[in-house]
């Protein structure tokens, strides 16, 4: 009999593939282990892969799951939790119909009979209703009204106390985008900004929108672009999910994997994935494109080596430098990677382990220097991670010095860890404990802080040898110290999330 191969024995790689079969409707109360700090009051909304089953079929990648959101309130020292399936149009009629109906990022929907190909043709010019609406990625407020983002043109508003979906918008009717990235940024005012791409003038470009806030009114009625560059290839606009904004920049980072548009067009007129629609440029260079946040055009464009990323951790500008900090790629396996099936079969390929060999790294531009100087990156920290966050109330967009994130490595001894960086000394702190797979650190800053890192990191951790439990931890910002946990137990699988926000208690 062969011994079972198992390369990577620190990896329980079957916490993202778990699928919640019952919302938890009503908060539940947990078990609290040490001490929830008095002035830390509020909820914290999260986002993710609820399910990958519907009826007897199953979703093919990971980013196909239907969206679950996670609610931890916590207020008076205590934290109640609650699951709840957002519900999107793509999420009720697979339900309906028992099967999967609508066609996602990796996974083909089941020809519908009564589409014709002329009924599929027509779909491509209604981005927002013909693409999948399974807002699973992350969670955003436009003033006081929290939505569900993925990287269609349709957000979801959700209840941010019962976790109940509120209403669906269809950003192509106020703005015109046929996509937009995942995570927007929220301006100190309440402003919010995101880049997505548009159709002006007959030509494919990429757009900075603006959504104004207003105390009362409508947001998304008063949204404009404010910024646009024309792609470095017309009909392969560079896949982006975040972007940058200093004082007096928007920054895109234009990386060789491309959405091929001729195969986007195609794939919906014969039912393929969106992932197929996905080219990498594997000779070309990675741009980095400054848009002038006044005039709204392309100020200057630099090159560096050949990257993929999904998160920038922060830029800024200082001395006439403009600073891009992100987690950086060789290539874009990770994508593959999060495919169901090798998710399922990583402990026996030796290969997985470098797909996700990312870096921290940091791009620092001098203004000075002319169009197309090649900038060569240095690595912040020898770690891999991923999902970074920092002290974004205060340091977005402005010279920074942390920033958390967790470990996304395979093949390390801790496999199941958050970590800090000091991007000024590169030192590493990390938390860690056998079989707890955290998520994506959020840190809140305490009240009156002075230091940077002066607060707390909250983050939602599931268990690799317990299926039907999850945590909120709650550690100090500044050492990595666990302060409290309070642990729950849940009536079906706990699957592992990815982005979230946190809303603070009004006074």
């Amino acid at each position: 009999m062969e011994k079972e191969v198992n390369l990577y024995p620190n990896c329980e790689s079957t916490v993202w593939l778990r699928s919640c079969d019952e919302e938890i409707i009503q908060p539940m109360k947990g078990t609290i282990a040490g001490e929830i700090p008095h002035w830390l009051r509020g909820t914290l909304i999260r986002n993710g892969p609820g399910s990958l089953k519907v009826g007897s079929m199953r979703f093919k990648h990971l980013f196909d799951s239907a969206a679950l959101l996670h609610r931890f309130a916590i207020q008076d020292g205590e934290v109640t939790y609650q699951c709840r399936f957002l519900q999107s149009n793509t999420y009720k009629r697979n339900q309906t119909a028992q099967r999967i109906v609508v066609t996602e990022f990796g996974t083909a929907a089941t020809p519908d009979p009564c589409h014709s190909i002329f009924d599929r043709f027509a779909s491509i010019f209604k981005p927002g209703e013909s693409l999948t609406d399974n807002a699973m990625i992350s969670v955003y407020p436009f003033g006081d009204e929290i939505y569900a983002f993925t990287e269609g043109p349709v957000i979801h508003r959700i209840d941010p106390t019962t976790l109940d979906t509120l209403d669906r918008r269809n950003l192509t009717e106020c703005i015109a985008i046929l996509n937009h990235t995942s995570h927007p940024h929220v301006m100190q005012n309440g402003d919010v900004y995101n880049v997505g791409m548009s159709v002006m003038a007959g030509r494919i470009k990429h757009v900075v929108v603006k959504f104004p806030y207003l105390d009362k009114g409508d947001m998304f009625a008063n949204a404009e672009v404010v910024g646009s560059i024309k792609p470095r290839w017309s009909f392969h606009p560079a896949y982006m999910h975040t972007f940058g904004i200093t004082e007096n920049y928007y920054i895109i980072v234009e990386q060789p994997l491309t959405i091929s548009l001729m195969l986007m067009a195609r794939n919906q007129l014969i039912n393929q994935p969106l992932v197929s629609s996905l080219k990498w440029f594997q000779d070309y260079e990675t741009h980095i494109i400054l848009i002038n946040r006044i005039s709204g055009f392309e100020e200057k464009r630099y090159t560096t080596e050949t990257l993929f990323f999904l998160h920038i951790i922060n830029c800024y500008e200082c001395d006439q430098k403009v600073v891009v900090d992100l987690c950086a790629y060789k290539d874009a396996k990770i994508i593959d990677a999060m495919y169901v099936h090798a998710i399922e079969t990583m402990q026996t390929n030796p290969d997985y382990a470098q797909y996700f060999r990312g870096r921290p790294k940091r791009l620092e531009i001098d203004l000075r220097e002319p169009n197309l100087t090649k900038i060569q990156p240095r690595i912040l920290a020898d770690i891999g991670c991923e999902t970074p966050r920092l002290n974004y109330e205060n340091f977005n967009g402005r010279p920074y010095r942390y920033f958390y994130a967790i470990g996304s490595e395979v093949d390390v001894e801790h496999t199941g860890s958050l970590i800090k960086v000091d991007t000024k000394t590169g030192e590493i702190l990390m938390w860690w404990e056998e079989n707890s797979y955290p998520s994506e650190p959020i840190f809140v800053p305490k009240p009156e802080a002075k230091d940077e890192d002066d607060g707390v990191i909250i983050s939602a951790v599931v268990y690799g040898n317990d299926e039907r439990r999850v945590s909120l931890l709650i550690l100090n910002a500044k050492d990595l110290k666990e302060l409290s946990r309070t642990t729950f137990k849940t009536p079906s699988p706990a699957p592992k999330c990815l982005h979230g926000w946190f809303i603070p208690t009004k006074e």
